[in-house]
């Protein structure tokens, strides 16, 4: 009699081995989607919105789309000058899904902007003016990794003691993407402050193996990106939004938006640049905003979640995420 019981008891045991095994191994091939909670085919988005703190425009704006739900993310460029206001309402209001948009270049002709950091630290990013460059490609020229490392990071600090309790970290005109150095730099602050940073799928391939291999470990790499761009604009505003949502493929997807107010301020900021200005940010919120937009949402069943969720998930001692 004990002998059986001996046997029953290491049938159990193998049993609840094998039980934990495959509960292991399911759980490490859900994708992002069922580690959120929904069907393995969900198309999930995110609605961002770049620039907060370009302008008060910009922010009445964005402050105006997320208590609307025409947005659910965005992120700050530190530098520019209405940074502070745009940091103070997200401190005010926990919950919201705000990152920073990492700033190396300043665009506009008559509006312009230097890094946080002292300039004597981060000369090569400056121009004759101590501004940032114009273009990325006017910055990869001069750029030195170690300048972009303590201006980078200085941004982060910044925000983070500003009281903003971050989401994820991204790139204004993808400037961290100029040089391989940089884009080292963008993943190391990924890991420095365990945040999600932007990076599109699509870009892996470029890499060394060994680094694609580590990349492709990562659950929030966008499995695709939306953006308008001037060559896509059709007499009605709506149809390349439209375009993109219907196309939606399963997976980790980003619309981004550039949103403002069409008023005196910003169309002093954009003078001379019709693509993303004043006009253009104008319609961007008139569309967010819009029942057409909503409802394209809902009849392409689009699931809507935020960085938020994703830097939860990869901080969950539970679910053991090799992430960082």
């Amino acid at each position: 009699m004990k002998s059986i019981n001996l046997k029953v008891k290491k049938i159990i045991l193998v049993f609840i081995s094998l039980l934990i095994t495959l509960s292991i191994n399911s759980q490490d091939n859900k994708n992002l989607a069922e580690l959120l909670g929904y069907p393995r085919n969900s198309k999930l988005l995110i609605i961002h919105a770049d620039d907060m703190g370009l302008a008060h425009s910009v922010n009445t704006a964005c402050i105006k789309a997320f208590e609307n739900k025409g947005i659910n993310s965005g992120s700050i460029m530190v530098p520019c000058p209405w940074a502070p206001e745009i940091a103070s309402y997200v401190k005010d209001h926990p919950g919201l899904d705000v990152g920073v948009h990492l700033t190396m270049t300043a665009e506009w002709d008559l509006y312009k902007w230097g890094g946080v950091t002292s300039s004597d630290q981060i000369s090569s990013l400056l121009d004759k003016n101590g501004d940032f460059y114009p273009t990325v490609e006017e910055l990869g020229m001069v750029v030195k990794a170690e300048d972009a490392r303590i201006e980078l990071k200085s941004q982060i600090d910044k925000a983070i003691a500003s009281g903003v309790q971050l989401t994820h970290i991204d790139t204004h005109m993808g400037s961290v993407l100029a040089s391989p150095d940089l884009i080292k730099i963008y993943l190391s602050l990924s890991d420095e402050y365990h945040l999600p940073i932007l990076f599109p799928r699509a870009y892996v391939s470029s890499f060394p193996p060994d680094v694609a291999t580590a990349l492709n470990s990562k659950i929030f790499l966008l499995d695709h990106l939306f953006m308008l761009e001037p060559q896509m604009i059709t007499d009605n505003w709506s149809d390349a939004y439209k375009d993109g949502i219907e196309g939606m493929v399963p997976g980790l997807n980003q619309m981004i938006v550039h949103i403002a107010f069409d008023n005196d301020e910003m169309q002093a900021i954009c003078k001379g640049h019709d693509d993303y200005g004043s006009a253009w940010r104008q319609n961007d919120l008139d569309y967010v905003l819009s029942s057409e937009f909503k409802d394209l949402l809902i009849t392409n069943h689009i699931i809507l979640v935020t960085w938020r969720q994703i830097r939860d998930l990869m901080i969950d001692p539970d679910l053991k995420l090799s992430s960082f």
